[in-house]
């Protein structure tokens, strides 16, 4: 999948030693059951007679599982070959029901393993048709004898369907499931589901899918686990006049009428042998086209960009269009082999609750991650786009040609692909300097995360990861982003990927299957070495949850490491096979030249340096933080306001980012760490400027509802002032925009904080640029990379005036990128009743997609007005949030953390313990660990603030005299 709330990554040099490791998901799943589908579930529909839910053995949820039929993994008695599935969607609704739904039949061939008399297979929310007086029916093939159905029923919490038999299967035999059924085309987002959108004065409906995780069972009955692969024959019947889209091309299409219905029926070509979560199906009308181009030198390989045919006609497809054929050209040659399926289709969606998805040959896309308008969409917007779409082209090759066995191994393809992303990206735009946002699109993200007492390994054991909430809590930004710096800077031997793809091809690994062949290639390959194995490296990474911090010693050149926990008095109940020890590579320089590499285990040196400064994690080439002695602390600091520019550019903005987080654990002083943004009053570029402001805004969220936030304020605002003065001076007063692409964003916060902090030239600016608009609704006179900061802080200062015109143009807003930044922006405003009328309208899917819902709160969370009224808010509904808006959501741990990230009072930390003892059967989904992270941060800040609010005032006072 791709980034959803997120995502750029980067800075992936060229030498990855890691190539198989295989790949994929971005995917940010959706809501929970359907309350009106929940309601439905025992009707018969359209007279397809329901499949009783009662099960022959009740089991109590306390209870260890007996029968196979209670656990959550599929039995290893039995393994897919293929399915033929026929899907027809009604993008009408049912007249009989008041519900949209599909019909359809699935054969899934199947080769029996292990002797048995039962089969299991995943199947949910769907109502089976009697086949012969059962709900399926089952036909031996190349002679073998299929016994009979001795009686069958739906588990309903493990979501399977099951069916005993009256005699045995036998291994080695194989044999054919078939199914007719009936499902709802719900707008949950998850399955096969439908996407609303008005156009031309009416409602349309687009019957599309999201199968990643779990939700491939309730679209068809199928062995929904990603090391389940077969070829999927796919026929979709659809309305006459509608188009279909699947994984391959369509090679028949067929006008028929059935039961009276003028319909076409579609076929497409086999699959390759693949995961269910890959599979796609889209109908959709002709408000819907493409524009596309035909990739000659890859077996002339059809690539189209499909979204509204508006947003087609007026060439927002183009810019994707344009760099899918760079980089597929680059990951040609970077994985050293073809693209592997006939056809590339790539589609916008109305609704779509991740950012994209890799959907094999068919990828769907939120339409904020696909489509750019040069004239409205900023800088931030083209980006998104070329990185989203580099982090799905990469997932075909890595996570859908070579797939991770189980879920708990979810960082072979998110991690890989988040890597890999980059490279495509910078090729296909050199002159961004992309890479060097890895720091901050990755490394302090997280950072964050990993420093926590409640973290976890990269790969989790597999029975830590079985339920369909553990498989979306699995969809973090340590699975995204850790393993892209490990593996990038411990194993930069050069790319091995064309040695490594091959041999995993149409199959699945699992890292230790990795770990084997990088190591048989090492040892094969002239001029490669390592100081350990792949394994003594690698393993230390991924099965022990963290990171060290480093500490050297530039008196007697000692380095050792410690595990590094953010709150130094939490405790870490989860045991490491290695005793938080890593092995670490530390590259290094001394008065500015670099010097030779060490590998630390338990304890290394360098030579001393008295008197020149020296500075470790050069061009932050390892995952680990840095301290030194107070001496060297004193020379770096000296270095950074005599001439910053001779630190390289991303140590820069470390040696803040590691002051901070440091100073927050207790290694170094608070004041230490604040001395670090004394020199920002010089800086002009943006990755060190963009470190800083996301470490002060730790004390911003820490302060802004006490007595310290005005002195803060001040000092911040006297070191912003001349970033925003730069810019005004280099824009000709704000009239042309910068060239660089990073001064394009750093302009960006000059305007964004200088209003924050009080500048009152910037606060005069915004509010006339909007108020202009509010004149002249017709002509927006914001520039695209403005548009998101002006908003924000006019309607901040603004009132009712101001958030009426903008909720106007949200509602009218059909680019949606446009519509995003108002949405954001609406929660500016510091009048709360308005602030409560938008929490309320966030539930309403008429006002607020539901796609949206929990980042729309998240947003009025930011606010620190918003903050109190966003945390009653979902308090008081969280049953309905969680019911209606999916507990297995991806999204649910962002709300959790977005909501709870200013906690820092010994109230907010007892309401945070009622909430979870409130809603502990109601549950939490995805966002469990969230919860608990929310806790022990909670617990930290309340800690923090309690030691640090004096000093840091006292310190912010003598700076500002």
């Amino acid at each position: 999948m791709a980034k959803g709330f997120y995502i750029s990554k980067n800075m992936g040099l060229a030498g990855l030693l890691m190539g198989a490791v295989a790949v994929v998901i971005i995917i940010a799943l959706a809501a929970v059951y359907d309350k009106e589908k929940t309601k439905n579930q025992n009707k018969p529909v359209d007279g397809v007679a329901m499949l009783t839910t009662a099960s022959p053995t009740t089991s109590s949820t306390l209870s260890t599982p007996k029968d196979p039929w209670e656990h959550y993994r599929l039995p290893d008695s039995l393994s897919p070959v293929s399915y033929n599935i026929t899907l027809w969607p009604r993008l009408v609704v049912n007249a009989s029901t008041g519900l949209y739904i599909f019909t359809g039949q699935s054969a899934v061939v199947f080769q029996c393993k292990k002797d048995t008399d039962l089969i299991v297979i995943h199947c949910n929310k769907l109502n089976l048709t009697l086949l012969n007086g059962h709900h399926a029916r089952l036909t031996g093939l190349d002679g073998a004898t299929a016994p009979t159905v001795k009686t069958s029923w739906l588990q309903v919490k493990t979501e399977y369907l099951v069916i005993q038999l009256n005699g045995k299967l036998t291994a080695g035999k194989s044999y054919r499931l078939s199914t007719d059924f009936q499902g709802e085309l719900a707008d949950d987002l998850k399955g096969f589901y439908r996407s609303e959108y008005t156009e031309d004065g009416g409602k349309k409906v687009v019957a599309t899918s999201q199968m990643q995780a779990t939700f491939a069972r309730k679209a068809f009955p199928c062995f929904d686990e990603p090391a389940m692969k077969a070829v999927f024959h796919i026929t979709l019947i659809h309305q006459r006049g509608t188009v279909a889209l699947s994984n391959g091309r369509d090679v028949e299409t067929v006008n028929s009428t059935i039961d009276g219905t003028e319909v076409t029926m579609t076929r497409f070509e086999p699959t390759k042998r693949m995961s269910t979560y890959l599979l796609a199906f889209i109908v959709m009308g002709q408000k819907f086209t493409y524009t596309q181009f035909v990739f000659v030198d890859t077996n002339c390989l059809q690539v189209r960009i499909w979204a509204r045919r508006k947003a087609i006609a007026e060439g927002h497809g183009n810019y994707a269009l344009n760099v899918t054929g760079p980089m597929l050209n680059f990951f040609e040659r970077y994985y050293n082999a073809s693209y592997p399926l006939s056809k590339s289709d790539q589609i916008a969606l109305p609704d779509f609750n991740a950012g994209a998805m890799e959907n094999w040959g068919l990828i769907t896309y939120r339409e904020t991650a696909l489509l750019y308008d040069p004239a409205i969409s900023s800088v931030g917007n083209k980006e998104r786009v070329l990185t989203v779409v580099a982090h799905e082209l990469a997932h075909m090759w890595f996570g859908n040609l070579v797939t991770l066995r189980w879920w708990n191994d979810l960082w072979l393809n998110e991690g890989f692909a988040s890597y890999v992303e980059y490279l495509g990206a910078d090729y296909a735009e050199p002159t961004w300097n992309i890479k060097e946002q890895t720091i901050l699109n990755d490394v302090h993200k997280v950072f964050a995360v990993d420093a926590l007492a409640s973290s976890h390994p990269l790969s989790r054991k597999e029975e830590e990861v079985n339920q369909p909430d553990e498989i979306s809590e699995m969809f973090n930004t340590i699975s995204y982003s850790k393993v892209l710096y490990v593996l990038e800077h411990l194993l930069q031997q050069g790319s091995l990927c064309s040695r490594t793809s091959p041999t995993f091809a149409f199959n699945n690994t699992v890292y230790s299957d990795l770990w084997d062949h990088l190591q048989k290639v090492i040892l094969t390959t002239p001029g490669m070495s390592l100081p350990h194995t792949v394994h003594d490296i690698m393993n230390r990474w991924i099965l022990q949850m963290g990171f060290p911090v480093v500490t050297i010693d530039t008196a007697t050149g000692h380095i050792t490491q410690k595990h590094f926990l953010l709150d130094p008095d939490s405790v870490v109940d989860r045991p490491s096979p290695y005793n938080y020890t890593w092995l670490v590579p530390i590259k290094w320089m001394k008065g500015g030249v670099e010097r030779e590499q060490h590998w630390l285990l338990q304890e290394t040196g360098i030579s001393n340096a008295r008197s020149e400064w020296v500075l470790a994690n050069l061009n932050v080439s390892g995952y680990y933080r840095v301290n030194y002695d107070m001496d060297n602390w004193e020379r770096l600091l000296n270095q950074l306001t005599t001439d910053h520019t001779v630190i390289p550019l991303i140590n820069r903005a470390q040696i803040v980012d590691d002051a901070f987080n440091l100073a927050r654990a207790k290694v170094i002083n608070t004041t230490l760490a604040l001395r670090t943004t004394r020199y920002l009053s010089q800086e002009r570029d943006y990755i060190p400027w963009e470190s800083a402001l996301r470490n002060l805004n730790y004390y911003i969220l820490m302060f802004d509802r006490g007595q310290a936030y005005g002195v803060l304020q001040g000092y911040l605002k006297m070191q912003i002032t001349p970033l925003f003065e730069y810019f005004r001076t280099i824009t000709v007063d704000w009239t042309r925009v910068p060239t660089g692409h990073n001064d394009q964003y750093n302009q960006i916060n000059a305007i964004s904080f200088a209003c924050r902090m009080g500048v009152e030239r910037c606060r005069v600016l915004t509010s006339d640029w909007f108020r202009e608009w509010m004149l002249n609704p017709d002509h927006n006179p914001i520039h695209p990379n403005l548009k998101t900061t002006v908003y924000c802080n006019a309607i901040a200062a603004g009132g009712v005036a101001e958030w009426d015109f903008a909720w106007q143009m949200f509602k009218n807003a059909t680019v949606a990128t446009e519509a995003a930044k108002l949405r954001s922006s609406l929660a500016c405003t510091k009048v709360p009743w308005l602030l409560n009328r938008y929490l309320d309208y966030s539930l309403d899917p008429a006002k607020i997609r539901k796609q949206d819902c929990t980042s729309t709160i998240n947003y009025i969370a930011g606010n620190v007005v918003g903050m109190p009224l966003a945390w009653d808010f979902i308090r008081a509904r969280w049953n309905y949030i969680y019911t209606e808006y999916g507990g297995g959501s991806f999204s649910f741990s962002n709300l959790i953390n977005g909501v709870t990230r200013r906690f820092s009072t010994e109230f907010e930390l007892k309401q945070l313990k009622q909430f979870k003892e409130d809603n502990a059967r109601v549950g939490f989904g995805s966002g469990t660990l969230a919860l608990e992270q929310a806790i022990e941060r909670t617990t930290a800040n309340i800690k923090w603030v309690a030691e640090n609010q004096e000093p840091v005032m006292k310190w912010l006072a003598n700076e500002c005299t």
